[in-house]
């Protein structure tokens, strides 16, 4: 039996940048195969060329043993290849059923296309159990149920096999469970799947086989039974990595943060924190858990004073801030606080700027960085030279434009600057997003060393494993709410995945 997919020697280049080299790969029919690496290993450039995004400049694709010139994503549909992507591409308006027609409508009217889908897409739901309303607007259903609908897209569209490329990042624990119920049911059918992610633990659950990239290249393709966690980081990185967090028990200080009754509402009038109170202690990490978009960006952004709040007070040592003072994120920072952003491009940096610029941005007044009449240049250059070689930035350039840093060392120049001001509250939104498993190593040793140094972490992720392994304590958030408070030794995953679905214990 041919394989569902080979690809030859496959190689492509944007500019001086070898995204792929000589990569070649099998993937047997009715299997789940997983595809590991780090950030910019080349594995998301090798799967848009599967799916028709990119042309290889080399190399040569074969599908269920016919080799294929793929365009477009309308040539990778025809030859059976259908990819669920990061981010869901739905219309929020449009029912479940005009989402997956959308595109491939048949018929004269859209009723008649919507009527013959219908009935398809039902028998598709029974078959591969994705049940799912197909009546049901895109904008009332649980991200879990989208998931769903992506998937039902490429089966309608008739592909026999699947890319998936990271379908866990936005889903409750319980609903990666479910998802990689409905992988398997789908395997068992015949249909053939790619799982695009970096988290390992899912590629033991769930694979029968893995290939792991490097630096462009494939490096090792092995049978998942045959591995473990610890070869697979190795062959990723190129060294041995210490996956789990070295940390001892927290000695709790005195209270640095004192929240009460926090109210925030977005542009929009739409309450996003509500009626929010917790504390945080110097030498405790307290993790806030919960699927993106419950309430954590917004809380993140008035603690730091990004944002204004509508009801309740923040108490930040003897300073007590309530709703309708004045204040902003040069107070927040002056009163002793860190804050390594969600999004590092977005609000963590500059990307034009080079990385001297980055290394002092929002500490720019300071009169160390400045001379009588301008910046002083020469201590901007040694300062940030020092602190690059500190936290194992690379390269140690500070002359080199942000923008050309990998993503893992674009986060290593946010979390230099913030940390090595020292401040009593470190605030950490999603630490090792999108950063390879070198800098999460680095990074955790980082968070911790603050910890044991007496200072106070506020740390929000959507990686439970992340909130599991660091905190100290843990809340769960839920649609702006907090849902519940669970010691570290107390934690596990059911437990907390409940929470973050919106089931309190009691409920449960």
């Amino acid at each position: 039996m041919s394989p569902a997919i080979e690809l030859r020697n496959i190689s492509k280049q944007f500019g001086p940048v070898q995204a792929n080299r000589n990569v070649s790969l099998k993937v047997e029919s009715g299997t789940i195969h997983g595809i590991i690496g780090e950030n910019g290993a080349g594995k998301s450039t090798l799967m848009s060329i599967l799916y028709g995004f990119y042309q290889a400049d080399s190399g040569t694709i074969q599908v269920q043993g016919q080799e294929l010139k793929i365009n477009s994503a309308n040539d990778a549909i025809a030859s059976g290849i259908g990819m669920v992507h990061q981010h869901f591409m739905l219309v929020d308006t449009f029912t479940v059923l005009e989402n997956v027609v959308l595109g491939v409508e048949s018929g004269w009217t859209l009723k008649a296309s919507l009527d013959d889908a219908r009935e398809t897409l039902i028998q598709l739901e029974k078959e591969y159990h994705l049940e799912v309303d197909v009546d049901a607007l895109i904008q009332d259903l649980p991200v879990g149920l989208l998931q769903r609908v992506e998937i039902l897209k490429a089966l309608y569209r008739k592909a026999d096999i699947l890319i998936l490329d990271e379908p866990t990042g936005v889903l409750t624990p319980q609903e990666a469970d479910d998802l990689f119920r409905i992988l398997e049911e789908l395997s068992k059918q015949g249909k053939t799947v790619i799982l695009i992610t970096h988290k390992l633990r899912e590629i033991m659950a769930i694979t029968s086989h893995v290939s792991v990239m490097r630096n462009g290249e494939m490096v090792a393709h092995l049978k998942t039974s045959e591995t473990n966690r610890e070869e697979l980081a190795e062959l990723m990185v190129g060294r041995k990595v210490l996956l789990r967090v070295d940390k001892t028990s927290s000695s709790p200080k005195h209270e640095i943060l004192r929240i009460e009754h926090l109210n925030v509402k977005d542009q929009n009038e739409v309450s996003r924190v509500k009626d929010l109170s917790f504390s945080v202690h110097g030498g405790e990490i307290l993790g806030i858990a919960g699927v993106s978009g419950n309430g954590q960006t917004e809380l993140l952004e008035t603690l730091t004073g990004i944002r204004s709040f509508q009801g309740g007070s923040i108490q930040f040592g003897a300073q007590k801030i309530q709703s309708g003072d004045k204040f902003d994120a040069s107070l927040m920072r002056d009163l002793g606080v860190g804050h390594v952003p969600e999004d590092r491009q977005r609000m963590g940096l500059v990307t034009s700027f080079v990385a001297k610029e980055n290394a002092i941005l929002g500490y720019h007044r300071d009169k160390a960085y400045n001379s009588t009449f301008e910046m002083d240049e020469t201590f901007m250059l040694e300062d940030c030279s020092s602190k690059m070689k500190d936290y194992d930035v690379r390269p140690a350039n500070p002359e080199l434009q942000s923008s050309l840093f990998s993503g893992g060392n674009q986060q290593k120049l946010v979390v230099m600057r913030e940390m090595s001001r020292n401040p009593e509250l470190l605030i950490v939104g999603q630490p090792t997003r999108g950063v390879d498993i070198g800098a999460i190593e680095f990074i955790h040793r980082r968070i911790i060393a603050m910890r044991d140094a007496g200072k106070a972490v506020l740390l929000v992720s959507v990686e439970l494993d992340e909130i599991l392994s660091l905190s100290d304590r843990i809340l769960v958030m839920f649609s702006g709410e907090m849902m519940g408070e669970i010691s570290a030794d107390e934690a596990d995953e059911r437990r907390i995945g409940l929470l973050m679905a919106g089931i309190r214990e009691k409920a449960a």
